[in-house]
């Protein structure tokens, strides 16, 4: 992982993620250095991208969010050619192994839902290698401990985090950052 990513991480306990332009509008006050980026299009996300990274901050687009781009590997070419972005968010290996080959910083995205996806996990991490991995849903402590002892890589929770101890609990855990699109969370 770059310096650069892993000083932003580091430094934002908690990460904004934007899910709309009212959002995206507000997040530019919020202390955090980066910016995960949950929507827009083929035709906005250029715009989307510049704003943030015009705010001096760290532009992470979830590329399986983007209405208009499939889920394969050629998005990430659109990102890194048609965008400013700094990384991209993704659930799918091959988009996280594509960005890593652009030189584009990764978070890998899973969703624990049951022991199978939990199982799962450790040997996609292993095969990835993303820089950095982001759990949801983020309220499951116990869970999320296990994971950060066996990630070797930052580990976010995001989530249905609504309160400043729910912030806590989960960084006395272990996680690095906290990513949230609850604005409340974003000034806490």
């Amino acid at each position: 992982m770059k310096k650069e990513f892993k000083e932003a991480i580091e430094d934002s306990p908690i990460i904004v993620a934007i899910k709309d332009d009212e959002g995206l509008k507000e997040c530019m006050e919020s202390d955090s250095r980066i910016i995960f980026i949950l929507y827009g299009d083929l035709i906005t996300i250029p715009s989307i991208v510049e704003k943030v990274k015009a705010a001096g901050k760290i532009a992470m687009v979830h590329v399986d969010l983007i209405h208009g781009l499939q889920s394969k590997e050629i998005a990430v070419d659109f990102i890194k050619k048609y965008t400013n972005a700094d990384g991209v968010i993704s659930t799918k290996m091959p988009i996280i192994q594509r960005a890593k080959e652009l030189g584009l910083y990764t978070v890998m995205r899973f969703f624990i839902i049951d022991s199978i996806a939990y199982n799962t996990m450790e040997k996609q991490i292993k095969n990835a290698h993303p820089d950095v991995i982001e759990v949801l849903p983020a309220m499951m402590p116990s869970v999320l401990k296990r994971i950060v002892s066996f990630a070797k890589c930052p580990v976010i929770a995001g989530g249905l985090v609504t309160e400043k101890s729910d912030v806590m609990s989960l960084l006395e855990v272990g996680v690095s950052s906290v990513s949230s699109t609850n604005r409340d969370v974003w000034f806490l």
